[in-house]
């Protein structure tokens, strides 16, 4: 499913036995923050973003659906996002309706990236992002910042099995 949506671009730095490391490009993000952390009750949040790109803004503007859905924590606080696509600018996008989903630049970052298919429950999605980090440091390398969950298929409508997913985390990187 994912296939059919744009993806953030990337420049991949380097191919690791297990992991990958990779330079994305600067985007704009349509993010919402929730207190607590459950991002593995992420209906609500995907829902609020879902209403902005589909039409939920001050112009009733469409805006293409992307690839993937990022959620993180930061904190005590749970976040989803979801990346413009690329032909826009951030002057071009309407407001949105909902005061709760911001609108942001966010600039480019080198992220180690561990891919895996299947459920993406937050336990999965923790234990992965823990053997991402030991396999980071092992390899002498140094993370930045919190680790993402990236989700590319849509969990209702795509077999687990065929569920493409990825731990994202920022390094320490010199490009």
């Amino acid at each position: 499913m994912a296939e059919n949506y744009e993806e953030p671009a990337y420049e991949l730095l380097r191919k690791y036995r297990s992991f990958e490391v990779r330079k994305y490009v600067d985007t704009i993000q349509a993010r919402v923050t929730t207190s607590g952390m459950n991002y593995g009750e992420s209906a609500r949040p995907f829902r609020r973003i879902a209403g902005y790109i589909f039409g939920g803004n001050e112009r009733q503007q469409r805006i293409a659906m992307t690839a993937p859905v990022h959620m993180w924590q930061s904190g005590e606080e749970s976040l989803m996002a979801f990346t413009m696509p690329s032909e826009h600018k951030m002057q071009d996008l309407p407001n949105p309706n909902d005061p709760g989903v911001e609108l942001l630049h966010v600039g480019g970052e080198v992220v180690a990236v561990l891919k895996f298919s299947g459920l993406s429950r937050p336990s999965k999605s923790l234990r992965l992002q823990n053997k991402l980090r030991k396999l980071v440091e092992a390899e002498g390398l140094t993370t930045s910042g919190n680790a993402k969950l990236a989700v590319y298929d849509n969990p209702m409508s795509t077999l687990p099995f065929l569920r493409r997913n990825e731990i994202h985390i920022p390094l320490e990187w010199d490009v």
